[in-house]
């Protein structure tokens, strides 16, 4: 092989291994930011059925037990 594709070759495997790096820090960042909103989303709503639609003395989660028909 000559020193062309030998270095050309190195070239291409640090250009994947950076590739590789950024796609995962990335994709973790992603993942943070949607594990916050769905547990936000998660905390509206608790206090949404807490406020709205619980009665006196009944859990958040009774209460959508309630409303969805579960026993």
């Amino acid at each position: 092989m000559s020193k062309f594709v030998k270095a050309n070759e190195k070239i291409a495997e640090k250009v994947v291994e950076g590739y590789k790096k950024i796609e995962d820090g990335i994709v973790s960042g992603y993942k943070k930011i949607e594990e916050g909103v769905v547990e936000g989303f998660g905390k509206v709503t608790d206090k949404c059925v807490e406020k709205l639609f619980a009665k006196d003395g009944e859990t958040v989660e009774d209460a959508k037990k309630r409303l969805s028909g579960e026993k």
